[in-house]
């Protein structure tokens, strides 16, 4: 038990004596989690949900990737949300009713319809509106749905409404506009197109049968909504009006709102303001007369693609009946969650031990383009290593074995109240979500579900039918699954061509000696099961008696030459969650570029031995993460108080214990490089770090980890980094939240007497140095290295001193700046621009 490990600390009675303050210079106080260096911060106050550091790479399973946010300049602190106030509308009408001769007209008017309105009819009079008073707004898409929110300080919620709703009621579709917006919309599609998961999305798509709207190029570009129309003499502003018309109509459109007002006065601003939303009579467009949209003969093939991104994927695709009415069972959810289990007896346990995958996910992404009222998709994609790509055959037989084994044994409630519990627990405990995004969700909840279960239909399992689940199951058998096998060895060996996002890839019938084995009764893989009975299911949510004074900052409560922990007790949300960070440093890690990559390998191996073992701890909500920092290894456990002692002792028992065979450690060394390499053809990451490298003291660059990884590291190398890294450390710990100070305590005794370490020979305090840059213009200039992609990335950056200092007056300047900004980039070059204005750290 963690909380009644021997107290080993030399010093401890003393350093328990008094509560430290965090202005303290002790030798690892200033952890890389406390850093100013998160893109969205706005004060000084450690928060356990914060991002890392711009240059730290998290490392779950083998993947390594960079943090990037995509900052709004507004707080993201509770006071600040509690004042603002959201609407959300949703049209049931999207892409799948494009005209055949206007593709990605659907989009197209999502983007024309806010300019202006007979009431107000300035142009960007209500994007100038939210902006001056702390809102934003947006809309997207979707296959039968388009969906419009936005946000605003409460105060000014009703007469942004009453402007918002005119875009329904008479907008003005300006038709001098229409040239800007079309470039809008083909700089949408331009962002798109370097996206496998929509390039695949697509080809699956082109798979249906003639006819069928899945079949639609949804995007729109300058193609279809400009030249193709002028050269066949469209009016497209007429079609334009005409699709409003047709379809933005009061009987297909829900409404959600959210303000601190009461219910009445929020039900009467709705009758008020939107009653005036025009009703055209017509009947809401239907697809029930289409069925098996891809039973086709080109359906059922093994494809193979080239991919943007250096990867081996496996993608296993079902199209399936329309789920949406099974809501309550959610078949989809039970069968996914075994598909995707890491455990013993799952698919990817199995996979792993052959060295053939490192991920799988599987299941349906919930968009409009897989699960809607004509289908429902269930894919499985599963990373492949080198090895696995040649044996890519054997790696689908084991997925086909684990289908037949489950649709053999049948549904078991036992499991499917497992998940159920799970999401109960998820639910009844879940955090605040931002207004704007909890609007948008139940608006479109409100096209999916019975009214009973607006609020809970998407998370919630209500009904246990195992005759509706084992329906879906035995649907998923070979016959009827699509291969796509996407990897960059295809290069070369793909002639065809996917029209919109010029896909390369081939087509060809399943191989004969596997279409032979599939069409009868195999064998099932005895090694292939249900996951046994989750031990880190949480049960105990009640609170515990405070045994530490209230503070508003963690305190150091422990000290000693081996590390530090700092505490606070949750005092204001009471919920039952913890959330615990450990930053174990060591000088061993800035060395070289070498001991870099060789963090990162070590890291990646943990994770990878501990994602069968802390798999049930995941799916009952209780995560961990492990990142290769700039200065050792950071862990961090958050979830339910009542199991996660269980996890971080698991965690910490793995890295007392690690070890590798040959096989893991090549696997791991070629799946670095693809991630490294994947993380250099990003444009936006590229120049991330870049400004990291000419700003920070000790920045080893991720190009320059590329090529010392391509030059080779040895195994012997890295169990020498290892010991070397744990004989010596400073460990600095913080845990906040529903806790004892005693049991936050006896997490650090635990790690200390588990690891067994010396304390540092002398202080490695954490210091963030930053270059004082010159008072010029500097400019960097560098070319992508991905020449497939059109899109470049831009960043401005002001150095302007302590950070403190100067965070209030940066606040008011992204809302007086970023509206300009974005209006000149949209508007007046007639580009789609991504902007962002955002304070950090370096």
């Amino acid at each position: 038990d963690i909380n009644n490990v021997e107290e080993e600390f030399a010093e401890e009675s003393s350093a328990e004596s008094e509560i430290e303050t965090d202005d303290d210079n002790d030798s690892g106080t200033d952890s890389e989690d406390d850093r100013e260096n998160s893109d969205n911060k706005d004060d000084e106050k450690v928060k356990p949900e914060e991002s890392p550091s711009d240059s730290d790479m998290e490392v779950e399973g083998l993947a390594v990737e960079e943090a990037w946010t995509e900052p709004t300049g507004k707080k993201e602190d509770d006071e600040s949300t509690e004042k603002m106030s959201a609407a959300a509308l949703c049209v049931t009408v999207g892409s799948f009713c494009d005209p055949e001769d206007l593709p990605g007209l659907a989009h197209f008017l999502e983007h024309m319809v806010f300019l202006g309105s007979l009431k107000y009819p300035d142009e960007n009079g209500f994007d100038v509106f939210l902006k001056k008073h702390g809102g934003s707004e947006n809309a997207s898409t979707d296959s039968e749905r388009t969906v419009f929110h936005f946000d605003i300080w409460q105060q000014y919620f009703k007469a942004a409404l009453d402007r918002w709703a005119q875009f329904f009621i008479n907008p003005l579709m300006i038709r001098d506009a229409i040239d800007c917006e079309v470039e809008a919309v083909d700089n949408e599609y331009q962002l798109a197109k370097p996206c496998d998961t929509n390039r695949w999305e697509l080809l699956l798509g082109s798979l249906a049968r003639p006819g069928y709207p899945m079949r639609k190029f949804f995007w729109g570009n300058a193609e279809t909504l400009k030249h193709e129309p002028k050269k066949s003499n469209i009016d497209i502003y007429t079609r334009l009006k005409d699709f409003w018309q047709n379809y933005y109509s009061a009987p297909y459109t829900n409404l959600v709102v959210q303000s601190k007002e009461t219910l009445n006065t929020l039900e009467n601003w709705v009758t008020e303001i939107f009653s005036q939303i025009p009703n055209n009579g017509l009947p809401k467009p239907s697809f029930d007369h289409l069925t098996d949209p891809f039973d086709t003969p080109e359906f059922q093939k093994l494809y193979r693609v080239v991919p943007v991104s250096n990867i081996h994927l496996l993608n296993i695709t079902w199209a399936l009946p329309p789920q949406e009415r099974n809501y309550r069972v959610k078949p989809l959810r039970y069968i996914s969650w075994l598909v995707g289990h890491e455990g013993k007896g799952s698919i990817l346990s199995f996979l792993r031990k052959k060295l053939w995958a490192v991920a799988l996910s599987g299941g349906n992404a919930e968009t409009g383009f897989e699960q809607n009222s004509i289908y429902s998709i269930f894919m499985i994609s599963i990373t492949l290593t080198s090895e696995g790509y040649e044996h890519f055959y054997e790696v689908a037989h084991v997925v086909f074995q684990y289908m037949k084994m489950l649709q053999k044994v049948g549904p078991d409630k036992r499991i499917w109240k497992e998940i159920q519990k799970i999401n109960d627990n998820e639910f009844s405990f879940q955090d605040q979500v931002d207004p704007i995004n909890y609007v948008e969700n139940i608006c479109e909840n409100m096209h999916l579900f019975c009214k009973q279960d607006f609020l809970t239909g998407n998370q919630l399992l209500f009904d246990y039918k195992p005759e509706v689940i084992a329906d879906v199951l035995d649907l998923l058998c070979p016959q009827r699954a699509n291969l796509c096998l996407l990897s960059t060895n295809n290069e070369g060996k793909c002639p065809l061509k996917e029209r919109w996002f010029e896909t390369q890839y081939s087509v060809e019938d399943i191989e004969q000696y596997w279409a032979t084995v599939w069409a009868f009764d195999f064998e099932i893989n005895p090694d292939l099961h249900h996951p046994e009975e989750n031990e880190y299911l949480a049960t105990d949510f009640s609170l515990k008696p405070p045994d530490f004074p209230e503070v508003d900052y963690p305190v150091k409560v422990l000290n000693a030459p081996q590390g530090c922990m700092w505490y606070k007790k949750d005092n204001k949300f009471r919920k039952p969650k913890v959330y615990v960070h450990f930053h174990l440093i060591s000088p061993q890690v800035q060395q070289s570029a070498e001991s870099v990559v060789l963090l990162d390998i070590f890291v990646s191996i943990l994770s990878l031995n501990l994602s069968e073992p802390a798999y049930g701890a995941d799916i009952a909500k209780l995560e961990y993460k492990l990142v290769a920092g700039e200065h050792g290894l950071i862990i961090r456990v958050k979830g339910f108080n009542h199991k996660l002692p269980l996890l971080l002792q698991l965690v910490i028992d793995h890295l007392s214990d690690f070890s590798f065979t040959p096989g893991v450690f090549e696997m791991v060394k070629e799946e670095l490089k693809k991630t490294y390499f994947n993380m250099l053809i990003k444009s936006e990451v590229l120049a991330k770090d870049l400004r990291h490298v000419i700003l920070e003291y000790g920045k080893w660059p991720i190009i320059e980890k590329y090529q010392r990884l391509m030059k080779g590291i040895s195994a012997e190398s890295l169990l020498s980094f290892v010991k070397a890294f744990t004989s010596q450390l400073f460990v600095e710990g913080l845990a906040q939240g529903k806790l004892t100070c005693q049991e936050a305590k006896g997490f650090l005794r635990y790690v200390v007497v588990k690891l067994q370490f010396a304390p540092l020979a002398h202080p490695c305090p954490v210091q963030f140095r930053v270059v004082d840059l010159p008072n010029t213009h500097l400019l960097c200039k560098v070319k992508t290295l991905n020449k497939g992609d059109a899109n470049s990335e831009v960043t401005v950056y002001y150095q302007v001193g302590l950070y403190y200092f100067v965070i209030d007056y940066f606040q008011c300047m992204y809302f007086a700046f970023s509206y300009p900004i974005q209006s000149s980039l949209a508007f007046v070059t007639f580009l789609t621009f991504l902007t962002f204005l955002a304070l950090v750290g370096s």
